[in-house]
Order: C-alpha cells, then sequence, then structure tokens
C-alpha cells in the first residue's frame, strides 16, 4: 500500500487476517488510517501480510485462535504496541469436513464451533476487559449465510455460524451501551478457504448471483469499516447479508 492516510487513532483486532476475508478487512481499515493487530496461524503468511499493510501501521501475532493463551497475548500485543483496541473483527474460522449430518464425526463438530464460535467470544471478552469496557468501541463477528438458512453438506459450519449470529445478539445486549456488536453475514467470497466451492466452475457458481459475480475480501472489507465507523452508531445486535443477492433467489416463480 502507498500513500497511506493520516492515522485515525483507532486501533483494530482482526483475526485470521493474514488473507482472504480477514485481510480484506484489515485493508479497508488501514486504508481509512486505522493501526491493526492480525492474528493467523502461519507466521510466513502474516510477514507479508503486514509488510503489505505497511509496518508502522500493522503488526501480527502468530497462534491457534481457540487458544486461550494465544488470545491474551494478542489482546496484551495490541495494547502494547498501540495502547488501545478499538474495534474486534471475529474472522477466525474452519470448516475441515463436507458432508450429511447423520455422518458428522463429533469430535470434528467439536473443533468447528470451539474456532468458529468459543475462540470470538473469547477474543470479546479479553478485549472488553482490556479496553472495551472502560473506552467503548465496536465488535464485528463475520459469520456466513450459511448461519441464516440451511447449507447441504456443511451443516457443521453453518450451525456454528448460526450460533455466532445469536453471539452476537446476546453480546450487543450485555455490552451495550459502550460496545456495539454487529455480525456479516457473506454468501461465497472468492478466497482460499471457500476455493473448493466454486474452483473450475465459478462461471457456473456466479450465475445465480442477481449481481453477477462472486464475492471478493474488499467487499466485506467495505461493510467492516461501515460497522466499526461513526455512520454506524446507531446499529447494533444485526447482521448485514453480503451476498450479491443470492437470497432474492429464494422466493416463489
Amino acid at each position: 500500500m502507498t500513500e497511506l492516510p493520516e492515522l485515525s487513532g483507532k486501533v483494530a483486532l482482526v483475526t485470521g487476517g493474514s488473507r482472504g476475508i480477514g485481510y480484506g478487512v484489515a485493508e479497508a481499515l488501514v486504508a481509512r488510517g486505522d493501526r491493526v493487530v492480525i492474528t493467523g496461524r502461519g507466521e510466513d503468511a502474516l510477514k507479508e501480510a503486514v509488510e503489505q499493510l505497511g509496518a508502522d501501521r500493522a503488526v501480527y501475532v502468530a497462534g491457534k485462535a481457540h487458544d486461550e493463551a494465544h488470545q491474551a497475548i494478542a489482546v496484551e500485543r495490541a495494547m502494547e504496541a498501540f495502547g488501545r483496541v478499538d474495534y474486534l473483527v471475529n474472522n477466525a474460522g474452519t470448516n475441515p469436513v463436507f458432508g450429511p449430518l447423520a455422518d458428522l464425526d463429533l469430535g470434528v463438530a467439536r473443533k468447528v464451533f470451539e474456532t468458529n464460535v468459543i475462540s470470538a467470544l473469547g477474543f470479546a471478552q479479553k478485549t472488553w476487559h482490556a479496553w472495551q469496557k472502560d473506552n467503548g468501541g465496536a465488535i464485528v463477528n463475520i459469520a456466513s449465510v450459511a448461519g441464516i438458512a440451511p447449507s447441504p453438506f456443511i451443516a457443521a459450519y453453518g450451525v456454528s455460524k448460526a450460533a455466532m449470529i445469536n453471539l452476537t445478539q446476546q453480546m450487543a445486549h450485555e455490552f451495550a451501551p459502550k460496545v456495539r456488536v454487529n455480525a456479516i453475514a457473506p454468501a461465497v467470497v472468492k478466497t482460499k478457504f471457500a476455493q473448493a466451492l466454486y474452483e473450475n466452475r465459478e462461471a457456473e457458481a456466479a450465475a445465480s448471483y442477481p449481481l453477477g459475480r462472486l464475492g471478493v475480501p474488499s467487499d466485506i472489507g467495505g461493510a467492516a469499516a461501515f460497522l466499526t465507523s461513526d455512520q454506524s452508531d446507531w446499529v447494533t445486535g444485526q447482521t448485514l447479508v453480503v451476498d450479491g443477492g443470492i437470497f432474492l433467489n429464494a422466493g416463489v416463480g
């Protein structure tokens, strides 16, 4: 990135921020002047992301999202590096299984919930106690349209995202009025994470979207920037569907 804007004075912690949607969010926040702390499992990918974002605007912490020690270290790093953590974007997630619920390994289901839901709560708790409880801020949880309607063969993922949507509502109620909490529910976004859903058939996959294309990370980055901005100061407990219009196809006729 070049010609970065003046610093806004705000700081965001973005989990799963080295690539895909998480990087798109971090890029959008840096582009408006925020500083960011990004997390992820791969140190090399995180280093590369920080170089692209700007070493004076971004730092990283490597670790597994469900690890409580990692959560604490990430929040501590934000406080040490920048002295505050105004925004939390819970983007880290996993979907390691494809198949019917009847044959779902329950150990895998637990892993999905641990990463997609419990880790989001853990990061929110630590961010709340470190800064937001006294100073305010915003939390954005990256959910999915799979959490709003049935999604065959990725049901464990969908159920975890439905739980995340309800977690958003619960936190919005409890953390108000200091902190606003909202979620974003994307449809298919062109990332490595979702590649199996469109690889070698992107045109076919995109044809069912009224807007004629799949999502890209910057689509979600823009939504996250809005939900962490003054323009959304009276918005909390909501799930913003960013889906290219795909849900419009659910009607009759």
